[in-house]
This record gives C-alpha cells, sequence and structure tokens, in this order.
C-alpha cells in the first residue's frame, strides 16, 4: 500500500491484546511541586468561597437582607453551580488537558470573586457567587487525577491530604483576612479606588483576594501534563491511541455495579461535609453573638485555628491512611475516616454549651482536627475504586453530591433553625449542636456500612481490569 492510499484507507482495529501504558511515575520531587501549585489553588479557592462568613454584619447592614438571604449566599447560590458544573468539567478532566482546565478555571473564578466587590445589590452578589462556583467546579476532578497519575498508590492518600489542606490553610486565612478588614472598616468605613470609586470596606476585601488568583493561573502553566496511569490503548491502524474515554452512563453503571461502597463514601462524607459547612458559615456569629468577642478578634482566633488544626487533621488523616495500607488494611481510607468522624463527638457535643468562649474555642481545635480527616481520604478512596479513565467523572459526582448537600444545605440548615424553630438570633449555638451532632452520627453510620462493601468493590475492579485493560 502506497503513502496516498494509506492516508484515505479506513481506520481498521487490528485483532490484538490490549496495550496498557508503562505505570512509571514522574520523579518524586517533580510530583510534590505539582501538588504544592496545586495546594495554592485549593487554598485561593477556599478563600474566595468562604470570605463571606466573617463579613454578615457589614453584608447584611448594606444590602438590607436577613439570616436566609446571607446563607443563600454562602452555600446555595455557590453550591447548585458549582455542583451541577461539576459534572460536564469532570468529565472534561478526563479527556482533556487537566493542566489547561485548571488554569482557566482559576482565572475565571478569580475575576468573578473580584466581581463581588462591584455589587451594590442581593441579586448581583449572587450572580457573582455563582459565577465563582463555576469556576471552582473544575480545580478538584482534575487536580485528583492530576495527583493519582504523579503518586503511586502506596502514597497517594498522603499526596491527596497535603492537597486537601488547602481547605483549612484558605479558610483560616478567609477568617483573618476578613477579620483585618472589619478592624480597618471600623476606622475607615468607605474607600475610594482608581477607576471603580467610592466603595464599602467589606467590598475592598474582594478584590484583595480575587485578583492575586490570576497569579496562581499563571503558576500552574509551569506544571506538565502526566501520562494517564494505566490508560487502556487499541492499535488502530499502525498507530497506538487511548481508547475513548467512557461516558457518564458507563461511568455510572460502573459505579452503580459497586453501589453499597458509593452510596455509604458518598452520603457518609456529605453529612459531615453538612456539618462543616454549616459550622464554618456561622462559627464566627456564634463567637460575636454567645461570647461577645468582636468581629476581629473572632478572625484572628478562628484563622488561626483553622489553618493549623485541620491541615494538621488533614495530613495526619493521610499518613495514617498510607500507614496502615502498608501493614494491609486496603481500606483504610474509609476506615480513617470514619475515625475522624466519630473522634469529633465528643468535642463538637460540648464547644457550643460551655459558658466560656475561651473553652468553647479549646474544643473547637480538636473538633476541626477530627472534622478535615475525611476530607482527604474520601478522593483518596475514589481513586483507588475507580478505573483511570473514569477517575475524573467519579470524583465530579463525589463533588456534587457532598457540596448539593453540604454547602448547599449546611449554612441553611443553621439558618433556619435559629431563625424559625428557636426564633431567637442568639440560640445560633443550639443550632450548631443540633446541625454538628445530627449530621456527624448519620455520616458515622454511614461510613460504617461502607466497610462492609469496600472490599468487594476492590475485587470488583481486580475483575473489570482484567477484561478492559
Amino acid at each position: 500500500m502506497n503513502q496516498l492510499e494509506m492516508e484515505c484507507a479506513p481506520e481498521v482495529e487490528i485483532e490484538s491484546a490490549p496495550e496498557v501504558a508503562t505505570e512509571v511515575y514522574p520523579a518524586p520531587r517533580y510530583a510534590w511541586y505539582v501538588v504544592a501549585l496545586l495546594t495554592l489553588a485549593y487554598v485561593f479557592s477556599f478563600i474566595d468561597r468562604q470570605i463571606l462568613n466573617l463579613l454578615v454584619g457589614p453584608i447584611q447592614r448594606d444590602l438590607g437582607i436577613g439570616e436566609k438571604q446571607m446563607s443563600l449566599l454562602m452555600g446555595l447560590s455557590f453550591a447548585v453551580f458549582y455542583t451541577f458544573f461539576g459534572i460536564p468539567l469532570g468529565r472534561l478532566a478526563d479527556t482533556w488537558s487537566r493542566r489547561g482546565l485548571v488554569v482557566l478555571g482559576i482565572a475565571f473564578w478569580s475575576l468573578m470573586t473580584a466581581g463581588c466587590g462591584l455589587t451594590r445589590r442581593f441579586w448581583q452578589l449572587a450572580l457573582a457567587r455563582m459565577g465563582v462556583g463555576v469556576g471552582e467546579a473544575s480545580l478538584s476532578p482534575a487536580a485528583y487525577s492530576l495527583i493519582a497519575d504523579y503518586f503511586p498508590p502506596e502514597r497517594r492518600s498522603t499526596a491527596l491530604g497535603v492537597y486537601g489542606m488547602g481547605i483549612y490553610i484558605g479558610s483560616g486565612l478567609a477568617n483573618i483576612l476578613g477579620g483585618l478588614v472589619i478592624k480597618f472598616a471600623s476606622v475607615q468605613e468607605n474607600v475610594i479606588l482608581p477607576l471603580v470609586g467610592t466603595v464599602r470596606s467589606w467590598q475592598v476585601v474582594f478584590f484583595i483576594v480575587g485578583l492575586p488568583g490570576l497569579l496562581v493561573a499563571l503558576l500552574l502553566l509551569t506544571i506538565r501534563e502526566p501520562a494517564r496511569q494505566g490508560a487502556r490503548r487499541k492499535a488502530v491502524a499502525n498507530v497506538s491511541r487511548v481508547v475513548a474515554v467512557p461516558s457518564l452512563g458507563e461511568v455510572w453503571a460502573y459505579m452503580s455495579g459497586n453501589r453499597g461502597t458509593f452510596l455509604c463514601l458518598y452520603l457518609g462524607v456529605a453529612m459531615a461535609c453538612l456539618s462543616s459547612y454549616g459550622v464554618s458559615s456561622w462559627l464566627p456569629t456564634f463567637f460575636i453573638r454567645r461570647h461577645g468577642w468582636t468581629a476581629g478578634d473572632t478572625g484572628l482566633v478562628l484563622g488561626l485555628m483553622v489553618g493549623i488544626c485541620g491541615t494538621a487533621g488533614m495530613v495526619t488523616g493521610g499518613r495514617l491512611a498510607d500507614w496502615l495500607r502498608a501493614r494491609g488494611r486496603s481500606d483504610a481510607n474509609l476506615r480513617v475516616a470514619l475515625l475522624g468522624v466519630v473522634a469529633w463527638l465528643p468535642f463538637g457535643a460540648l464547644y457550643p454549651i460551655v459558658s466560656s468562649g475561651w473553652w468553647a474555642a479549646a474544643l473547637v481545635a480538636p473538633a476541626l482536627f477530627f472534622s478535615s480527616m475525611p476530607f482527604g481520604l474520601a478522593p483518596a478512596a475514589i481513586q483507588q475504586l475507580m478505573p483511570n479513565t473514569m477517575r475524573g467523572q467519579a470524583s465530579a459526582i463525589y463533588l456534587f453530591v457532598i457540596n448539593l448537600i453540604g454547602l448547599g444545605l449546611g449554612p441553611t440548615v443553621v439558618a433556619t433553625l435559629t431563625q424559625d424553630v428557636f426564633q431567637d438570633k442568639n440560640a445560633v449555638h443550639l443550632s450548631l449542636l443540633v446541625t454538628g451532632l445530627t449530621a456527624h452520627v448519620c455520616a458515622a453510620g454511614l461510613l460504617w456500612r461502607g466497610l462492609k462493601h469496600y472490599h468487594q468493590s476492590l475485587d470488583y475492579l481486580r475483575e473489570w481490569s482484567k477484561v478492559n485493560v
């Protein structure tokens, strides 16, 4: 066959054994560099997401909104778009450049965060928050998949735990920055900015935290797109190419074959997430209303506790899971996540009801430590349980579930209990108590149930791989 005939001939699959990509991982030093940049991006995503939590008072005052409307800005307006856009963006992470997806996403949500500083009406701020949600939906499915291809299984939980630290570093910095802004606002209420004009001091913070994210997007251009480990290939017309990524229907069918594991994992972590988001959204208000702390002091104290205790719990959980897995516990990710949920209970039951603000803070610290564990381990479990070409979409479904339930409902559940059930804005401590205990008990039961199915899902993956890889 001559050159022209070869170019014009239709593609014909050659009957030969599938070819499997060699699992050679990048150098550890470079892999950790990638994790560092992805973690930095995650930090900025949580700063931009959580910055509203300490600005409740001035935003309510200037926009003339109540508890429920504020909770919608904190949660649902962001969460709905974050979760629904996460599914197609998760598929894109399985089919397109994950690096490119992350870079575009960071740039978009950073601009939308800065745009929050231009808003003067409730609906304008809600629209800007929706845009932040769309941009942030691009990050984690792609990041989970990237990290899984940079690290072998025995070190993956630790790497994902380090990435997950971004939740608590970002939330901590959001509290600290919010506290500083509140202190600044007590001295100077209005600020004149070039091109923008006169804005309120709380609006300035959105420019401060949003625009630097564009620099992070540029830094992410320095990383390489790694080979997809274990990717299945076919020989087609003497050219080896990667088989098309499974459709969402195929991913759903695979997960349905392991429904016991994934239902318990996703819903269990979602309930822990409901408690976490509900608490983090209203914890500053709890200290201000119940214990008489100033907003500035609350932001600084909570920011340090969230940053230190949350990151310590995230890394400890990942290290403990890797240690257990090296000793034969293949279900270590789920087992340690369950440990964190159960260990939270005594501290979470006490901090809302003690009479001293400093005693409450002392109890919040270990509660933050243990509550952070599941959020690094659940993504590690998904990477362990899913074929490579399905990981991005499986992660997107996971983020859809936990954020729609946790971020979408958590802040609103606490606000509804305070406003409609207890009918007293100073009863926020009771709302936190009821929300936290109920959610964590449900989470513990679901994760415990999931242990029964976990090994079956690992066996399912091995059998699936023999046929499909």
